[in-house]
């Protein structure tokens, strides 16, 4: 599903600011959000209330220039893509757009074709930094911490068992038949496992299970059904039981909820 982007350009010149909003308004027809407002200061109020995907704006405006701008909505919840416009070649400026994470610098006058690639340019980076964002969310925190740990343990038997498990996620998985393949018995294993990962069998073996279910959900349009096979449950009604008590909500539920952030 493809969503509206919003699109935010400032400019205290009307005359530009009108012909970069006819512009693209023309190109995409309806399809994406078309917003102006014409100094720093509109700009901020605007952005502080609702979110955009790409703001537009010149550096060089009264009171509040477009660098200022860039610098106020740094720690704002939804920050925008920003292309920065000038009818100045002017070096420092470029610098410091750079460092604030500008996408691109834009030379008055704009030709229409350098500006519609330059915005469609912005808008797919500001799309893909979304999904990353989103997919650095799902990660369970306990995993992260397990997985640092878990290269100094690569020779040893519990990290030839972490191995194992995340090769066969979608197979059946027994403390006893891993204890086995690493010649351990499965009392000593269960204690070293607990010992070196900080979670008992059972829990990590869960999580793990849990985590791919949620990259599935995420990534892939795969129905609950198949996922709950692919992450070794034998029933999605189990899968949906144990998915909820550790996020606390459905997988279905989750999906949607992923996805609408990162969209």
């Amino acid at each position: 599903m493809i969503h509206e982007k919003t699109i935010l350009i400032v400019d205290d010149e009307p005359r530009t600011r009108e012909g970069i909003r006819k512009t693209l308004e023309a190109w995409y027809a309806g399809k994406n959000r078309i917003q102006t407002a014409s100094s720093g200061v509109e700009a901020k109020e605007w952005l502080a209330s609702q979110p955009a995907d790409l703001l537009i704006t010149d550096v060089r405006m009264p009171e509040f220039s477009g660098l200022s701008l860039v610098e106020a909505i740094q720690h704002f919840p939804s920050k925008p893509a920003v292309l920065i416009m000038s009818g100045y070649a002017d070096f420092s400026y470029a610098q410091q757009a750079i460092k604030l994470g500008v996408v691109d610098y834009l030379l008055k006058p704009i030709e229409k074709q350098q500006l519609l690639q330059t915005v469609e340019k912005a808008l797919h980076i500001h799309e893909q930094q979304r999904r990353i964002q989103a997919m650095q969310e799902i990660v369970d925190p306990k995993l992260v911490d397990i997985r640092e740990r878990r290269e100094q343990q690569v020779d040893t038997p519990i990290g030839e068992a972490l191995s194992y498990i995340e090769a066969h996620l979608g197979e059946p998985i027994t403390m006893r038949e891993l204890a086995d393949s690493v010649h351990l018995n499965s009392s000593y294993f269960s204690v070293l496992f607990k010992e070196q990962v900080g979670l008992n069998f059972s829990e990590y073996l869960m999580r793990k299970r849990v985590q791919r279910a949620k990259e599935l959900l995420v990534q892939t349009l795969l129905p609950i059904s198949e996922i709950a096979g692919r992450v070794g449950y034998q029933t999605d009604k189990y899968f949906i039981k144990v998915f909820k008590s550790l996020e606390g909500i459905s997988p279905s539920k989750y999906r949607h909820t992923v996805n609408e952030k990162s969209s």
